[in-house]
């Protein structure tokens, strides 16, 4: 037998090497990106109390590490504002080496996590949350740039709307360029030609001038220091993965195309535990870079990620002096414009709020006001997808219909059931059975019923209970089978005494 034509080569390279304008579009992505990068990963070092260089490193290694182990491409991974509030406590009090110590578990909980498929339970965050995320992440990409705002010089608001021109006008004049590294080149040889006072990028903090090198934490291996750094790294690691799939989800929607979820969740871990072997404060996806990279510079693959880490240490290490002059109001432009480009504005129109049901509103609102409220992304998310559960049990516990057809010599009465039986809509079902007024002889019809948990089988045997109470037999017919085996191993097991 022949063996198959091996594929044309052209299918084995990546489609930046075949293509030049993939190309160009991928570094200039890249590049911008880790221009971004800088003032972020400096601010967000100083929410976890760490040295500028901690959170630089970090961004670097989680950057270049997710672009070759990820499951989706394109998406930026670095340090995170989350990921710092949950660390900074740890840090304050024990120091830096728990902290990296943290970091490096946090990345084995991922994988192992990652390994056993969390990624699955992606399936039930509902489409309401998913907007409500994008939204509220939108109101804080926003909300992040006030600081850089207030108590300024009145220089920074002529900038400032110099910046959301140039980001408005410039994709209409050329797409060559991606609007943010336009802006960002055109303010800084603007402030340093003219000589205008305004805060940078170097008033964050000072920027490395070495590459980072590997080592183990400095702390003592014993069991009270996993002790100690377990209960961080775990709620690291969980706020780490839900955000980054959260992000993974929202950039297949945009880009029509589909991640691989495990791999990414194990790929976060992996990243994790390498940076935290380079001494960085570790991190996850992020989704206000990721949209620069995707949505405003048109990136696709993954040679945009790794070269946003990897510019981000050339900017740092050799640029240094040059980055440093960069005037924040134009990365303030970069990101309002990204927040309002995330934002979903037909989710909020008129018409979208009048057709949709009330519940789906309230799940979107409290998502949004939770991730406000406490600028927790993951926080939202989980109070968001509860609150969902919760609007559908209720919508479901009223579709358990219930009608009752007597026999013409009334000796028997026949009640057919309809609809999905679990906790809430087989607890209400109780009360709807006449039990003093029936005959001797009652059936349940349960044909055009299923039997989903042990509720509803405490229910069904209660019901007997009560007709048996009366010297009353009752009869259940029609079960289909998963719901006959349900009942059949449940039935008689579930009260005292059994």
């Amino acid at each position: 037998m022949s063996s198959p034509a091996p594929a044309p080569a052209g299918r084995l390279r990546p489609e930046w090497l075949s293509d030049p304008r993939v190309w160009r579009t991928e570094v200039l992505a890249g590049l911008v990106v880790a221009l971004a990068l800088i003032p972020e990963a400096i601010s967000f070092s100083v929410i976890a109390g760490v040295e500028p260089q901690v959170g630089l490193f970090g961004s670097f290694t989680m950057a270049v590490v997710i672009a070759v182990v990820g499951g989706r491409r394109a998406m930026i991974s670095a340090a995170t504002g989350a990921v710092a509030l949950v660390i900074a406590p740890l840090n304050r009090e024990h120091g830096l080496g728990y902290l990296v110590a943290a970091v490096i578990l946090a990345g084995v909980f991922q994988i192992v996590l990652g390994a056993l498929g969390v990624a699955r339970l992606m399936r039930f965050v509902p489409r309401s949350v998913m907007v409500g995320f994008v939204n509220s992440l939108a109101i804080l990409i926003f909300l992040a740039q006030l600081p850089e705002l207030t108590h300024v010089p009145w220089a920074v608001y002529p900038l400032l709307a110099v910046g959301l021109v140039l980001m408005v006008l410039s994709p209409k004049l050329t797409k060559v360029v991606p609007a943010p590294l336009v802006t960002v080149v055109v303010l800084t040889a603007l402030t340093l030609g003219a000589g205008i006072a305004v805060p940078t990028v170097g008033d964050k903090g000072g920027l490395p001038d070495s590459l980072p090198l590997p080592g183990l934490p400095d702390v003592p291996f014993t069991p009270q220091t996993l002790a100690t750094v377990a209960p961080y790294a775990l709620a690291m690691a969980l706020v780490g993965l839900l955000e980054s799939l959260m992000t993974a989800q929202l950039v297949d929607e945009l880009t029509d195309s589909r991640s691989d979820k495990t791999r990414e969740s194990v790929g976060q871990g992996v990243a994790n535990v390498v940076t935290g072997l380079f001494g960085g404060m570790g991190g996850c996806a992020m989704i206000g870079q990721t949209m620069i990279n995707v949505k405003v510079s048109g990136a696709r693959t993954r040679l945009s990620t790794f070269l946003a880490g990897a510019f981000l240490m050339v900017l740092c290490v050799l640029l240094g002096p040059v980055v440093s002059e960069i005037p924040m109001a134009a990365l303030v432009a970069v990101m309002v414009m990204v927040s309002v480009g995330t934002f979903d504005w037909h989710s909020v129109m008129p018409g979208t709020l009048r057709r949709m049901p009330a519940g789906e509103l309230a799940v979107m609102v409290v998502t949004v006001v939770v991730v406000v409220a406490t600028a927790n992304l993951a926080a939202g998310v989980v109070v968001g997808s509860l609150t969902a559960m919760a609007v559908f049990a209720r919508r479901v516990a009223h579709h358990a219909r219930l009608s009752a057809v007597r026999d013409p010599d009334g000796g028997r009465v026949v009640y057919a059931v309809d609809g999905a039986l679990f906790f809430a809509s087989a607890n209400e079902l109780l009360t709807r059975f006449d039990y003093a007024g029936d005959p001797d002889r009652i059936t349940i019809d349960l044909s055009r019923a299923h039997v989903w948990d042990a509720s509803s089988v405490a229910a069904l045997d209660a019901v007997t209970a009560r007709y048996a109470q009366r010297g009353k037999t009752v009869e259940l017919t029609g079960l289909n089978p998963p719901s006959a085996d349900l009942h059949a191993r449940l039935s008689g097991q579930l009260t005292p005494g059994h």
